[in-house]
């Protein structure tokens, strides 16, 4: 491995692997490092648990229309799932399941929900979600559940502004051999020669000379230019570090957009144990206990006798702390309560995430803490220019996701490729 380079991307998500392709393309000297044993960051199927393909972190290509993944995808020939309104789902109430008004009325306060915080920050005000919240209603718990896995963060710790800052056609397919290898293959189809290191996680980023220095286990890594695609709460909990130091305003916005949490247990069982289609959605909301939180199923995902359950906020964090275990009692008693105990004689295995507690991530998806969705601006500019910021967080409007991560990682390239060459970007 040489030890200089013109460019260095650090961080093999889905930004990275982007932004590396796109230079290699360009005939660009590129390197990409990256802590983890494996690539992918965030968007990781795993097919080697249950042996069947399922997504531990992204797996709905939103903005199905307008996203370039979904695009690659249809070149590929990576099939996905083209579906409607997300209403259509049954709704669990912890001992009966919800009539034809119940739903409806569910999901009114959800879309309610929704459009108020909307509301607030197209008006310009960035405040917290809680405080434009309907709090009297009855379906609240499950409104505030909704918000939390589409943000990863209780309302409370929610900008308003930020949040109506995000472009969603509403259309959210989900990829049946995972969204993970569909970002692996992008990548490998725009350069099947692009030279990644795993296992090379970077301590320091020197950027007081004319161009940048990579601390590494594997001694020193030098570029003209280094693209840097590792989540915010890496950067804000000093698991990468800078000389100099960040400037103040800069590192006040790596703090100030942190990754929430949203976490999945699933299932494997020997049977079809819910009699339900392929891919089939279902809320539960347990009606009878208050302090219980909602958790929401995928039901037989592409046919596949499994049910994924999706955690969020302080729920997620909660379980991820007391264990698997624990994650798996916690999921698993939802379901029973819908479809009776004796599915739990059909468990043939589980498996749970842990994404707030993986050092190298640090949570799920970006959101602006109240008061300062403004900062998300800042990680798009360069520092010293040498230096260039790519991931989800630094999208303006697809943050939280992998297609915004993608193109942000596209930019970066661009601009890197720009500067070396001297042209506009």
């Amino acid at each position: 491995m040489s030890a200089s380079h013109e460019v260095i991307v650090v961080g093999a998500g889905a930004a990275g692997l982007a932004a590396g392709a796109q230079l290699r393309r360009a005939g660009i000297d590129v390197l990409v490092v990256e802590a983890a044993s494996r690539t992918g960051g965030r968007a990781w199927t795993d097919t080697a648990t249950f042996g069947v393909a399922w997504d531990r972190g992204c797996h709905w290509l939103h903005s199905a229309s307008v996203n370039p993944l979904r695009a690659a995808a249809d070149e590929l020939g990576l099939s996905y799932l083209s579906r409607g309104s997300r209403q259509a789902r049954a709704t669990h109430l912890g001992d009966r399941w919800a009539d034809e008004d119940e739903r409806k009325a569910a999901w009114q306060a959800i879309d309610a929900a929704y459009a108020a915080i909307h509301h607030a920050g197209e008006e310009g005000r960035d405040i917290a979600a809680s405080e434009v919240l309907d709090k009297g209603s009855p379906w609240i718990r499950l409104a505030r559940h909704w918000l939390t896995l589409m943000s990863a963060a209780e309302p409370e710790r929610l900008s308003t502004l930020d949040y109506a800052a995000y472009t969603d056609t509403g259309e959210n397919y989900p990829v049946e051999k995972g969204y993970g290898a569909l970002v692996q293959a992008v990548a490998a189809h725009a350069a099947p020669d692009l030279p990644v290191v795993t296992g090379c996680p970077v301590s320091l980023v020197d950027w007081s000379g004319s161009g940048v220095a990579l601390q590494t286990p594997r001694g020193t890594l030098k570029a003209r230019l280094v693209i840097i695609a590792v989540p915010t709460t890496v950067i804000a909990r000093g698991g990468l570090a800078f000389a100099p130091l960040l400037p103040p305003d800069l590192a006040e916005a790596f703090e100030a957009l942190p990754l929430g949490a949203a976490e999945k247990v699933a299932f494997l069982f020997d049977r079809d144990v819910f009699g339900v289609a392929p891919t089939t959605y279902v809320d539960t909301i347990d009606l009878r206990n208050p302090d219980r939180r909602p958790v929401n199923f995928t039901l037989n995902p592409f046919g596949a006798n499994m049910a994924i359950g999706q955690l969020g906020g302080d729920n997620a964090a909660r379980l991820v702390k007391a264990g698997p275990d624990a994650m798996r009692d916690f999921g698993l008693a939802a379901l029973k309560d819908a479809f009776g105990a004796d599915i739990e004689k059909h468990v043939a295995g589980f498996a749970t995430t842990g994404w707030v507690a993986d050092p190298l991530i640090g949570g799920a998806y970006s959101c602006a803490l109240p008061g300062f969705a403004h900062v998300r601006a800042r990680l798009g500019r360069p520092l010293g220019d040498r230096i260039l910021f790519a991931g989800e967080a630094v999208s303006a409007h697809a943050y939280s996701t992998a297609h915004g991560a993608h193109l942000t990682g596209l930019a970066a390239a661009d601009a890197a490729l720009a500067q070396l060459t001297g042209r506009a970007a």
